[in-house]
């Protein structure tokens, strides 16, 4: 493990695999180096061919946290990160780090980031599935009380869509505890997404190829934004994983940005 600084100080945690052109991998939200081993297998999958950055995000596990959150901080990090393996490179996001990755390229250009792979971006179209407009209050209001567990299944049960019952199953495990710790995090995943709608005058501004890929599992409304999401990026493509659902197999993903980061 080591660290880098961002912009305003806060020490980045980041694992360094592989050798060869840079990725920098974006996770989701309540997601960490320390409880999420699907990450370290993705880093680990790539490594014969590249040199792979796994890190914890702003406010996650051994990351700092410097106030006030800005979505702009969360792209020095990443800025910092590229920075860290030459200054320029590849970057990788899932579900919602897919978004914050697409933010990042429309932000930092073709000099920092050369190409973005995103699966699966959260945003909504129309009337389809989406944030509830007060859901950022709700998560910094629960975690203000320091009831970080019902701000973690608040998120579980409105923007996963996890029947409660499940999540009360998964508050007697011994991970819950760790997911509390990060719970404050959720709102900034929550800001990141917005209204949830295409942000279709930043993604105009992604000037660098982009590839949008989702699971045909997945539901109706996360396959139409990833479609809408592409038809706003200027240079992009679109591909479908088959049997994949949100939760997409590292064994299966490796390959597709593989191919699409070669190219």
């Amino acid at each position: 493990m080591r660290k880098v600084l961002s912009k305003d100080g806060t020490p980045i945690a980041f694992d360094k695999v592989g050798s060869g052109p840079a990725i920098v991998m974006v996770t989701g939200a309540i997601a960490f180096r320390a409880i999420d081993p699907s990450a370290a297998e993705l880093a680990n999958l790539l490594a014969k061919d590249f040199t792979v950055i796994n890190y914890d995000r702003r406010g996650r596990g051994e990351s700092g946290d410097t106030q006030p959150y800005t979505v702009e901080r969360e792209i020095q990090d990443l800025e910092a990160l590229i920075d860290e393996v030459g200054g320029s490179a590849f970057v990788n996001g899932i579900s919602s780090g897919g978004a914050l990755a697409l933010w990042a390229a429309s932000h930092l250009g073709p000099d920092k980031i050369k190409k973005v792979a995103v699966y699966e971006p959260p945003f909504a179209v129309g009337d389809d599935q989406g944030l509830p407009k007060d859901f950022v209050e709700k998560i910094n209001t629960a975690v203000a009380e320091n009831r970080r567990g019902d701000a973690v299944e608040l998120f579980m049960t409105v923007a996963v869509g996890m029947p409660a019952e499940a999540v009360k199953t998964m508050r007697q495990e011994p991970t819950w505890g760790a997911l509390e710790t990060i719970a404050h995090t959720i709102a900034y995943d929550g800001t990141i997404i917005g209204d949830s709608s295409v942000p279709i005058e930043r993604l105009a501004k992604v000037t660098v190829p982009a590839l949008v890929m989702a699971g045909d599992a997945s539901p109706e409304w996360i396959l139409k934004a990833a479609e809408a999401t592409v038809k706003a990026l200027p240079q992009s493509e679109f591909r479908t994983i088959k049997d994949q659902t949100h939760n997409i197999d590292s064994k299966v993903l490796a390959p597709e940005l593989e191919e699409f980061f070669k190219a």
